[in-house]
């Protein structure tokens, strides 16, 4: 304002001196009117900015102040013709437009401006769970016109939504599980906005080893080329296998077709290296192949084939991943049935994928020497087993650890106990086992039998008897089971001591059972 204001004092002060022989002039410009038709045209940026161009116009004008009407202190100087841009926040506002004549002589008009800002659009919203922290949440937006975003993440009412710009990764943890709506609202820097809901299901961490019992987990399958996989009611609750639900898959059409799990943690090899799952197949002879994979790489893997032995049955296939490269992480588990063939249409299920290490699987030879093995002790007729410390570590047996046959007072002549193997028994090229055993009396008559894991098939069952020869000491006592039928799949081993005669109260031990010729 002063600086205008000098400008028209000069050029007033040279038009006396240029006219001060001819007083005429200056009393024509002294004389002359105010401006007239003041008014002014303004342009809205539609970015949001909140950028106004104001164009000024008006007749008998050398010039204009305006006067934004926001709280702007100094008014800006426009000369005829020019244009001044302003940028205001959303609002409605009173804007004066001054015009100076050459005179001095000022003429005003205050015009309504309002600035609105319109809705953000095409907004996206990218909420993902993290891998290795199945609580988190990522969250990250991006829309039109927008000058930033909030999020409210669901769990807490009271809770003070979260403020982040455009490129910003944003996360939260949650307390626990269960379903949260996920609401990120875009603003556009005033009274529009736009807002997205998503629910998110928060579940527990999916690690080894996986049950499919749990409802709060998240037992998603990701299928390929076809196959279809999903987490049902156990079709065949039986033999091994009596839980409630199961995984199935049906292979498509093509060769290679499956379904993975994505766990939420890489494998921990310190678990073991072998991977035992149950299978049900509806023939013998089926390839199962295995894979652990890398989360985001496909080109890092281990894989492993194991052909299924019964039809119609459940059974425990183990793939030894010991040869993989244990320095890579694995998150993937990658299931293909009948791998290789195209689909036939036939359903494959499996449960209980588990990891163990070698000395860890159940099997025989069985020497109780190992401190992590899970063994499984089903005690009848008053009998009961378990796992101790060799109480006689002397002649032919000194290791640290036996099985310990307890036969309680009363018990039943058929009192014994039966410890279930991980994997069928092989017993194509060796039929005979052999079984260090200590008893405190000599004649007591040891038998041993040997049955499948359906408990309504006892016809296939099969058992052989010893007779301890010494007391108090330990001796090896051989079981002739030559003939055997392989196919049946024999699976428990079960042990009654002093076979036929009641509970004394007296403990038998036993150790190194092992298939021999």
């Amino acid at each position: 304002m002063k600086n205008i204001k000098f400008l028209f004092s000069i050029l007033f002060v040279t038009l006396l001196a240029g006219c001060s022989d001819d007083d005429s002039d200056a009393s024509f410009i002294d004389d002359a009117a105010a401006p007239q038709n003041i008014s002014a045209l303004f342009t809205i940026t539609q970015d949001n900015s909140g950028l106004v161009t104001i164009a000024p116009h008006g007749e008998g004008v050398a010039g204009f102040d305006i006067y934004f009407g926001d709280g702007t202190a100094e008014p800006a100087a426009v000369g005829v013709g020019q244009k001044t841009t302003h940028t205001y926040a959303e609002g409605e506002y009173n804007v004066k437009v001054v015009g100076v004549a050459l005179n001095g002589k000022t003429s005003e008009v205050t015009l309504p401006l309002t600035v609105s800002f319109i809705a953000p659009e095409n907004l996206e919203v990218s909420i993902a769970t993290v891998v290795g922290s199945p609580l988190q949440i990522n969250v990250s937006a991006t829309a039109d016109y927008e000058t930033y975003f909030e999020v409210m993440y669901g769990e807490d009412p009271a809770q003070e939504p979260v403020q982040f710009n455009q490129g910003d990764v944003v996360n939260h943890t949650y307390s626990a599980t269960g379903t949260y709506t996920v609401t990120v609202t875009a603003f556009s820097g005033g009274a529009a906005t736009t807002s997205y809901s998503q629910e998110v299901t928060i579940t527990n961490p999916l690690l080894l080893p996986i049950t499919f019992e749990n409802a709060s987990l998240n037992y998603e399958f990701t299928d390929f080329n076809g196959a279809v996989s999903a987490v049902i009611d156990n079709p065949d609750a039986s033999g091994i296998n009596m839980s409630a639900t199961v995984a199935s898959m049906t292979p498509g059409g093509g060769a290679w077709t499956g379904g993975f799990l994505t766990l939420d943690s890489p494998v921990d090899f310190a678990d073991g290296a072998y991977f035992r799952v149950k299978v049900w197949s509806p023939a013998a002879g089926i390839p199962v192949l295995m894979k652990l994979e890398n989360l985001t790489d496909g080109g890092i893997f281990a894989e492993q084939i194991v052909s299924t032995t019964v039809a119609n049955q459940w059974e425990e296939l183990v793939f030894n991943f010991a040869g993989a490269n244990q320095n890579q992480e694995y998150s993937k588990l990658v299931f293909f049935f009948n791998a290789g063939n195209p689909g036939t249409g036939d359903t494959y299920y499996f449960d209980d994928i588990s990891q163990s290490s070698a000395s860890d699987a159940i099997q025989l030879p069985l020497t109780f020497e190992s401190a992590i093995q899970e063994l499984t002790w089903n005690n009848f007729g008053g009998a009961s087993g378990e796992r101790i410390a060799n109480p006689d570590a002397s002649g032919i047996n000194t290791s640290g650890f036996v099985g310990q046959y307890f036969k309680n007072a009363g018990a039943e002549t058929w009192a014994g106990i039966a410890i279930p193997m991980d994997n069928p028994i092989d017993f194509s090229t060796l039929q005979k086992v052999k079984m260090k055993v200590w008893s405190p009396v000599a004649g007591a008559t040891v038998l041993m039998k040997f049955e499948n894991m359906d408990p309504h098939v006892t016809s296939q069952d099969i058992e052989v008897s010893a007779t301890t020869t010494v007391t108090n000491q330990w001796e090896e006592l051989t079981f002739d089971f030559t003939g055997i039928n392989n196919a049946n799949g024999y699976q428990m081993l079960v042990l009654f001591f002093d076979f036929g005669q009641p509970g004394t109260g007296a403990a038998y031990y036993f150790d190194d059972v092992q298939l021999t010729n």
